[in-house]
């Protein structure tokens, strides 16, 4: 079956397994699994929802999707992670929901973030949603305990888009173990409608008496809409690209921290770099590899750099411009530069170098070898 079939199952289950969580819903893209999880989670016109600004624009733009305001706590300068302590500033009673982001594939500090949402619970006095923005992160661990178990949060959304550890060449999930979660997100990415008469509310269209006895049976061709949901569903050939890609996800991670650990080796002298570092308690997959430049005292812009390096073949990229800066963001919700200082901070620095699981030794070194020359150079 190429759409809607049994594959979907078997994916989710091998996520479920492999994350240690009770339910993994399978979507058509991570940004409608961020817009799903922010509607089961009920976040609506009025509400907040705090996030990252150092994330791609989905990670907020969910929250707004639904007609909330998204509100950017700003990050940790030493781990790039959005920081705890900035979310207990900004979390006020409109607060519905907040998006930790799991940057290049380090957890955010989910312990200390799960302890401001509940202190603040009780002092709001209603919940507040934890949702997991994973999409960098699966095969990662937080305090030995794979990214995705939900041990800290309501639910986690991971991303399968082919820049991913894995790939369905698009595609997404949510994992929760909250099974009144999970069946809201199931409804939701097929167009609010189930088949379980369990739910159906047309009592008079759902249900007829059976032929041989008197109990009411749900007729068989009968489903029934009883809410607004969207055509979020992935296929089953997608979901067996990933069953295949899954069955390879830790051989990636292992030659993603091979490479790290080369990097690591070559850049960890230099004064004007800064090499990625990583938490206590953290184990990242690295799905990014970011140096922070000193490009004032390199004698060199970001731009050049970039443009000398593709020169040598060798591309690199800026994760991410912050989402309060774009043009957007400042119109609609009146953000700008001095919101969050240490994102700017970080994204006036950042540069990320190539890797990729399919880099041979040869091919790392000479991405060390350039940017050296290049340093050296200037």
């Amino acid at each position: 079956m190429l759409t809607q079939g049994p594959v979907i199952g078997q994916f989710e289950s091998a996520l479920a397994e492999y994350c240690g969580v009770e339910h993994a819903v399978a979507m058509n893209s991570a940004t409608s699994a961020l817009h799903a999880a922010c509607l089961a989670a009920g976040v609506g016109t009025g509400d907040e929802v705090i996030t990252s600004p150092i994330t791609f624009v989905a990670s907020a733009n969910c929250a707004v999707y639904c007609g909330a305001t998204p509100v950017f706590a700003d990050i940790d300068p030493l781990n790039y992670n959005i920081s705890a302590a900035e979310i207990e500033n900004k979390i006020t009673a409109k607060t519905k929901a907040v998006i930790p982001v799991h940057f290049a594939g380090q957890s955010a500090d989910m312990e200390s973030v799960a302890a401001v949402v509940r202190t603040a619970e009780k002092k709001y006095r209603h919940k507040i949603y934890i949702i997991e923005d994973a999409c960098h992160a699966i095969g990662s661990f937080y305090h030995g305990k794979r990214v995705g178990s939900c041990c800290f949060s309501d639910m986690t959304v991971m991303s399968f888009h082919p820049v991913k550890h894995i790939t369905t060449g698009e595609g997404g999930a949510v994992f929760t173990n909250d099974g009144s979660l999970g069946k809201k997100l199931r409804r939701l990415r097929s167009h609010g409608i189930t088949s379980d008469p369990s739910d159906f509310l047309n009592h008079d269209l759902a249900f007829q008496p059976a032929a041989e006895d008197s109990r009411r049976t749900a007729n068989p061709w009968y489903y029934e809409q009883v809410g607004l949901g969207y055509n979020y569903r992935i296929t089953d050939i997608q979901c067996a690209l990933g069953l295949s890609q899954l069955r390879k996800l830790d051989s990636f991670r292992s030659r993603r921290r091979e490479i790290v650990t080369a990097y690591n080796t070559a850049f960890q002298q230099l004064d004007t770099v800064q090499i990625p570092r990583e938490a206590s308690g953290c184990d990242s997959n690295f799905h990014l590899y970011v140096l922070l430049f000193d490009f004032d005292c390199i004698g060199m812009n970001r731009a050049r750099f970039m443009h000398e390096l593709r020169a040598k073949g060798i591309q690199t990229q800026v994760h991410y411009i912050p989402v309060h800066l774009h043009s957007f963001y400042r119109r609609q919700f009146g953000t700008n530069w001095g919101d969050c200082p240490n994102a700017e901070r970080y994204y006036l620095m950042c540069l990320s170098i190539p890797l990729f699981p399919a880099m041979s030794d040869s091919d790392v070194q000479r991405v060390v070898d350039e940017i050296l020359n290049l340093i050296k150079k200037t």
